[in-house]
């Protein structure tokens, strides 16, 4: 332990997200792989008094294993870097323009990467009439892990029925179709390309089920796709201005070649559960769950 930087270590976890259970079951893999690296590890249920559990525990570091709004939009961030305490994974303005997936759109294009076409509609007028010739597909713009997203398929099936905990305003994006395909980056570095086999819908049972999804590592594709997937998403994080790990999804017509490979999103802080893609990739790339976990946390910083 000598030769880390921290010693004590808050996994701050939970929260009132959508995604709190993700978060609970992430925690859990990475508080137990942190005390047998060695760690002095403290869990914080992450709720109104966290700023009193922080002085509490009195960190070297915090690891963020918070998922969705609050934990991976910037605001915890923001306040992680008002207390002065280092943190795992993105910055102030890159966890909040990856959540933000239109705007992350725009950086996307700017660099130059593939995405589809969408536009920010109001709630109301998605359930009123097509915003866009089908398929689309409808989702706040500012959550992860699939938590409300709607599919269009055909204009004869009417429009979307959202229900009312979705946002006022929300995405509706351009469906693409074909295989589903990620790439995580663990600092500036792509760690392989896993195809996604599900039966039917990519969804948040797909993801954290077990059997809802099945990974094929490395994807059974050509070379060119893998290395097109491999480069952006090293140019996604890096265009966000990403830290520590991130995970970019991919749909892939084959049809179409390379003109098909299309970027979905920048996750800021992939899923470390037992179902998760991104342990996955680290040990395909010879790094164990324990080592990458160790990493993350020897990473943070307090860098907006």
């Amino acid at each position: 332990m000598s030769s880390r930087a921290f010693h004590r270590v808050t996994v701050i976890k939970g929260g009132p997200s959508a995604e709190r259970e993700v978060s609970l079951a992430s925690a859990a893999e990475v508080s137990k792989a942190l005390r047998a690296q060695g760690y002095n590890v403290t869990d914080v249920d992450a709720g109104p008094d966290l700023v009193t559990e922080l002085c509490k525990s009195k960190p070297d570091v915090v690891y963020n294993s918070l998922h969705g709004r609050w934990g991976e939009d910037g605001c915890v961030q923001g306040l992680l870097e008002w207390q002065q305490i280092p943190y795992t994974h993105s910055g102030v303005f890159a966890s909040a323009l990856a959540m933000d997936k239109e705007k992350s759109k725009d950086v996307f294009r700017a660099a130059g990467l593939p995405v589809m076409d969408s536009r920010l509609v109001p709630k109301k007028d998605v359930m009123a009439a097509h915003p866009m010739q089908p398929p689309y597909v409808v989702k706040p713009f500012n959550e992860g892990s699939s938590v409300g997203v709607y599919l269009v398929e055909e204009a004869s099936e009417g429009t979307a029925k959202l229900s009312d905990d979705m946002p006022d305003l929300v995405m509706v994006e351009a469906f693409a179709p074909g295989r589903e395909l990620t790439t995580t980056v663990m600092g500036g570095r792509a760690l392989g390309v896993t195809d996604i086999i599900t039966e039917g819908w990519y969804d948040y049972d797909a993801k954290y089920k077990a059997g809802g999804s099945r990974h094929v590592l490395p994807a059974n594709v050509p070379p060119e796709i893998t290395k097109a997937c491999l480069d952006y998403a090293v140019l996604a994080h890096n265009a966000l201005g990403c830290r520590g790990l991130t995970r970019t999804d991919f749909r892939w017509d084959e049809s179409k070649g390379i003109k098909g490979l299309i970027i979905l999103e920048v996750n800021t802080q992939p899923g470390l559960t037992s179902t998760s893609l991104a342990p996955e990739q680290a040990e395909y790339a010879g790094i164990s769950f324990g080592a990458l976990v160790s990493w993350i946390t020897e990473d943070a910083s307090c860098q907006r």
